[in-house]
């Protein structure tokens, strides 16, 4: 690795660290834990690149972009921060930095991605960030994480921001998905206009689309799992999103959808092609568990903001979130949050409250008396191997051993759904076409009935 580079951060272990990496790796270093002396080297025509932290003791990094841009058209910048939030990733997308990484940082994919932007992947900076955008703080919920899972959702969301295709945003219940669908709302040039959403039975009119379509022009307008939909309902949609562009007056709203795992697969595909120009999906708390502490604690500083009583996780208690499985994602860990802002004790949560608060502990792995799934099901097949003797058990076990726990499975959850295959899909994590598949190989009979759970 060739070139120079300025490092601006006001963590002087930060500034040690990579400038003996990158000095190792071949490169000059300049570094400084001043903006403005990050500003002065830039415009006397120094460095190759730069690595800036946003927030510094004399300005913000962020907003030093269109100066460096102005200063050295094409001058590579890496932000990194330690404001894990989709605003930061945002805000560093609209600005043009060339790439953007959470703190704390892996070091060697730093030094990858500045292997990079030396060798002339220079985006350049555009413009500064878009006057009124919301604080971190004003993003509510799921949106805020260092997890690479959260990175990659920030980066392709920051990606929609410029542009006008439809998206179709997938994801668990609880996950977050319709804040998603309002913070690309709230942080894009369409926040001038209306953020208006679409259920089955505002469709049961003929022009009830087009109406809610004329309140969102030039803002958002938030189809909410048209997967959902009968078929009827999904065709009229189609013929409304037609209709769509001259039937609007001034500019037309940006259509974004939602659904959970495997939706597309219930969607029409005349539908589905006019929903889904881009797809995200927001990913599982259980697939994101070093997010969850930092999560929590927004989330009781958002429930201190509402006027319930200010509090904080003990240590213990944090680090005992990792251990439930979290089927309700997002949504369930606030409840929690709010209850035990509600009920603890002291301004410091316990580990003992927070055990409390989430009772029995029963996730797939665990099978009765504490006992796990595995140990069950070991237990089980020690006595059908033993009642062979000493002779082996008829060829085919494999599949045999996963039928019967197959089944069964699929059984209670269309149970637990009320027959409802889009529901028991998205339970089971599995594609609705794989359901419908196994139901036919498995024989089984799906009766669909109201479910009140």
């Amino acid at each position: 690795m060739d070139g120079t580079v300025l490092v601006a951060d006001d963590d002087r272990t930060i500034r040690t660290v990579l400038t003996q990496a990158l000095t190792r790796a071949g490169c000059k270093v300049h570094a400084t834990s001043s903006l403005q002396t990050l500003l002065r080297w830039v415009g006397e025509g120094k460095g190759d690149l730069v690595i800036t932290d946003v927030v510094m003791p004399d300005g913000n990094g962020l907003t030093a972009l269109p100066d460096i841009a102005r200063l050295r058209p094409g001058l590579p910048v890496i932000v990194i921060s330690a404001q894990n939030s989709i605003v930061t990733a945002i805000r560093a997308a609209e600005a043009a930095a060339f790439d953007y990484l959470p703190k704390p940082f892996d070091l060697p994919d730093l030094m990858k991605r500045a292997a990079k932007g030396l060798a002339g992947g220079a985006t350049g900076a555009k413009s500064a960030p878009a006057p009124g955008q919301p604080a971190p703080d004003q993003i509510q919920g799921p949106i805020i994480g260092q997890s690479p899972v959260m990175q990659a959702l920030y980066k392709l969301l920051a990606r929609m921001m410029s542009t006008d295709l439809p998206l179709m945003v997938l994801g668990e219940s609880g996950t977050g998905k319709s804040l998603v669908a309002r913070a690309l709302h709230d942080l894009s040039d369409r926040n001038g206009g209306t953020f208006v959403t679409v259920q089955a039975e505002d469709l049961d009119r003929a022009d009830g689309f087009l109406l809610l379509a004329g309140r969102a022009q030039g803002g958002t307008l938030v189809i909410e799992n048209p997967a959902d939909f009968d078929a009827a309902t999904q065709g009229r949609l189609a013929q409304a999103l037609d209709r769509l562009e001259g039937a609007v007056p001034g500019a037309p709203p940006r259509l974004v959808s939602t659904g959970g795992p495997g939706a597309e697969a219930a969607i029409r595909p005349d539908l589905f092609y006019r929903l889904a120009g881009m797809m995200l999906t927001v990913p599982p708390l259980r697939d994101r568990p070093e997010d969850i502490a930092a999560l929590a604690a927004h989330l009781l500083a958002r429930a201190a903001a509402a006027g319930l009583p200010a509090r904080t996780l003990s240590p213990e208690a944090a680090a005992g979130l990792g251990a439930h499985g979290w089927p309700g994602n997002v949504r369930e860990l606030d409840n929690l949050m709010r209850r035990l802002a509600l009920t603890a004790a002291g301004p410091s949560i316990a580990r003992a409250e927070l055990e409390a608060a989430l009772g029995p502990n029963v996730s797939a792995s665990a099978g009765t008396d504490g006992e796990r799934l595995s140990e069950s099901v070991a237990r089980h097949l020690q006595r059908y191997f033993a009642r062979h003797g000493g002779a082996l058990p008829p060829p085919g076990l494999y599949d045999r051993i996963l039928r019967e726990i197959e089944a069964p499975l699929i059984d209670i959850a269309l149970d637990a759904t009320g027959g409802n295959q889009a529901r028991c899909a998205d339970l089971l994590g599995i594609n609705r076409n794989t359901l419908r598949k196994k139901i036919t190989d498995l024989d089984m009979r799906v009766t669909r009935r109201r479910k009140l759970m």
